[in-house]
């Protein structure tokens, strides 16, 4: 039985989605500086001495690709495709991405990790150069890390946990107009030295429509990586791909692969991650628009010292 929600989709102006994605991001962004001064005050924060940096860096440098790991971030992206299957149009994806790492507590004594996902999107409308934007659907992961076995020894990290998406599309193109929710989880290895390697791993599924014509979603979201450090904060990686493999039939699978580099900076007292990549479609069975490819940017404010609930 297919469950239907109605909502009435009104007509948005680019300058009111652009609006509305700006005072989300002040919002969060205020209330997460707020609680990061508030927590520095707590535990008596002092700046770190040089040798200290660079033994931070260098860490984090791993940390800030590896979804087990307990580091509270602010992400910035922006997805820029030129060229696309299909389609003249050049289409572009900017995003923000807070990841939060909960502490234990009373009545949940288990870690854990919340990354939402808010999309500003420029999708193509078809075969010519016309494009529409607006705000894509609100993904959302919640991964629960692993108490048992214990496996630090070998340097191998797992979690598990739900995936959700919330039919946040201001237009049909930009959202697929279904409630979603599904399992997820990941697994790290980092045994070799400056070596990281991981996968993420997320399935989400429909079970209530906000429009009547709604496609039935069905499809892992399978996103593997590694990312090698350089020193001195500087790594290079191959993380930002997310291969999409559909399981209802008739659906698009693409697999996109990509390699970038990356540059862990403290300014001011403040760690922030900048990298850029490259991505290219290699497989794709799809009839839609498909990107081409992609080049990536990214800004991450990060807060090693920050953790909710502690």
């Amino acid at each position: 039985m297919r469950v239907f929600i109605p909502t009435v989709y009104k007509k948005r102006t680019l300058a009111g989605a652009v609006g509305r994605c700006f005072l989300e991001t002040l919002v969060i962004v205020v209330l997460v500086v707020a609680l990061v001064q508030k927590g520095r005050a707590a535990s008596g924060f002092s700046p770190l001495n040089d040798p200290q940096i660079e033994l931070e860096e260098n860490k984090l440098s791993e940390e800030v690709n590896d979804p087990t790991a307990m580091l509270t971030q602010f992400r910035f992206f922006d997805f820029y495709t030129p060229e696309n299957f299909r389609s003249a149009a050049q289409t572009n994806i900017a995003l923000i991405q807070p990841i939060i790492p909960v502490a234990r507590l009373s009545f949940l004594p288990i870690e854990q990790t919340i990354r939402p996902t808010v999309k500003l999107t420029t999708t193509a409308t078809g075969p010519s150069g016309q494009t529409i934007t607006g705000l894509s659907d609100v993904q959302l992961y919640d991964l629960f890390q692993s108490q048992w076995p214990h496996l630090e020894r070998w340097k191998l990290r797992w979690a598990a946990g739900a995936t959700f998406v919330f039919p946040t599309g201001t237009d049909r193109r930009n959202g697929a107009g279904a409630w979603q929710i599904g399992p997820s989880g990941a697994l790290a290895f980092a045994g070799v030295p400056n070596l990281w390697v991981g996968i993420l791993a997320q399935n989400p599924i429909s079970f209530a429509y906000t429009r009547s014509d709604a496609t039935p979603q069905d499809a892992m979201l399978f996103q593997p990586g590694f990312s090698y450090r350089l020193g001195h904060g500087w790594y290079v990686k191959s993380t930002d791909s997310v291969w999409t493999i559909n399981w209802r039939h008739k659906t698009p699978t693409t697999i996109p692969v990509s390699f970038g580099m990356g540059k862990i900076w403290q300014l001011d007292g403040q760690m922030i991650d900048t990298w850029v990549s490259g991505e290219r479609m290699v497989y794709q069975q799809s009839n839609a628009v498909t990107p081409m490819w992609t080049v990536r940017f990214g800004l991450n404010f990060i807060f090693p010292e920050f953790i909710l609930g502690q």
